[in-house]
């Protein structure tokens, strides 16, 4: 009989032996895959490319993977009817332009989505479509007239296969302190908003962050982005086992915040998948982010805090009934993402979530873990409640509320 008293073989061992748990995980909930298409027949890449052949003015327009600085100081430049005629021609570019002014990118973006609306209207009708196809469309054709109605403020929309979308809520350039919302798998332009368990989907945790953090601190002048501008993985299968969908996400994530107006701190929220988009991004966001926060975390890419790479606060919370306390947390292979991170080990400045229920209840309303990321936001980090029911998640710490 073999032995596997010597601690390497022992330790590898439990790798394989949680490897396999992953691999009756994919088995069990099958394997998933997301809607690849070519850069070529993207509308956004369309719109890109006109861009790039344009003019305003008699002058050249920049490029448009240009920082965003200074994209920011062309924007700047251009009179208010130059600036609306570059939206009304090159909608989806400007729309998802870092660095375009966010009432800009607003105007911009509600034209594209009216554009895609009647593109979905067309398919409603197409016969070549299945009926479960026209049923999607129908859907699709709803979301966009819904994202259109006064007063929504989308920051970011591309309507290509599942589509992505970012909102904002609040005023963004007024803002003393932004948070941005970072969701996990399953989420789409269709599930970007729900009536039913709305607390589980980017526009239903938003507007409950920023709801609790007027109540926190009233005088604090923050806004909230749902930030669901990355493609997601579908269901728990391989993309959710890897940081193939992080690491495209990370990117997006950090050229987002970069492309931010002022230089107010901004916080993260990052919920299931998303933290694994967090960890994968931390080390190249700027300094602004000063903090990290994470629920029901599968993990972030790294054994510690330390090893993220960055300065901002990692916090991290877990409900005691979250299914995902039982997946695996080790990295083997490429599948699965590292420590737990409410471990004591990882790091992490951990904080109650007491009230929340199931893998998706951290933003309803009288939980903790809602008027805990309030607190984060608004700076007030001596009143944040530690998991541990003492005052160790405050430690060493540095920060006042708003103004």
């Amino acid at each position: 009989m073999t032995s596997f008293d010597s601690s390497p073989q022992l330790n590898a061992w439990r790798a394989l032996l949680a490897l396999a748990v992953v691999f009756v995980m994919l088995a069990t909930t099958g394997w998933t895959a997301v809607r690849h298409n070519k850069d070529d027949a993207s509308p956004l890449r369309a719109a890109l490319s006109a861009w790039d052949r344009g003019s305003i003015g008699g002058r050249a327009l920049p490029d448009a993977d240009a920082p965003a600085g200074r994209l920011a100081r062309f924007f700047a430049s251009l009179d208010g009817h130059q600036r609306n005629r570059l939206a009304g021609r090159y909608p989806l570019a400007v729309g998802n332009m870092n660095g375009a002014p966010a009432t800009l990118r607003y105007r911009a973006n509600r034209i594209a989505l009216g554009q895609a609306r009647e593109v979905e209207r067309d398919r409603m009708h197409d016969k070549r479509l299945s009926p479960l196809g026209q049923q999607e469309a129908e859907r699709r054709m709803k979301r966009f007239g819904v994202m259109m109605r006064p007063g929504r403020q989308v920051l970011a929309f591309d309507p290509m296969g599942s589509g992505r979308m970012a909102e904002v809520f609040g005023d963004l350039d007024k803002a003393r302190r932004v948070s941005v919302v970072v969701p996990g798998v399953d989420t789409n332009v269709l599930t970007f908003e729900r009536t039913f368990r709305k607390y589980s989907a980017p526009v239903g945790m938003a507007k409950s962050l920023y709801r609790a953090e007027r109540a926190v601190s009233p005088r604090a002048r923050t806004a909230v982005i749902a930030w669901a501008d990355y493609t997601a993985p579908v269901g728990i299968g391989v993309d959710a086992a890897t940081a193939m969908r992080a690491e495209d996400g990370a990117a997006r994530l950090e050229a987002l915040v970069r492309g931010l107006p002022g230089r107010t701190p901004v916080a993260l929220y990052c919920h299931s998948y998303g933290s694994v988009v967090c960890g994968v991004a931390a080390r190249d966001l700027p300094p602004r982010v000063t903090d990290i926060a994470v629920a029901g975390s599968p993990g972030m890419r790294a054994d510690s805090a330390s090893q993220l790479g960055t300065g901002a606060r990692i916090w991290a919370t877990r409900d005691g009934d979250d299914w995902i306390q039982d997946v695996p947390n080790m990295e083997f292979g490429g599948l699965g993402h590292g420590a737990d991170p409410v471990a004591e080990g990882f790091g992490a400045r951990v904080f109650s979530a007491a009230g929340a229920r199931g893998h998706t209840g951290y933003f309803e309303p009288g939980t903790e873990s809602l008027r805990n990321f309030a607190e984060i936001g608004t700076g007030s980090y001596h009143a944040v409640r530690c998991a541990s029911g003492d005052g160790a998640c405050r430690k060493n710490i540095s920060g006042g509320a708003a103004a």
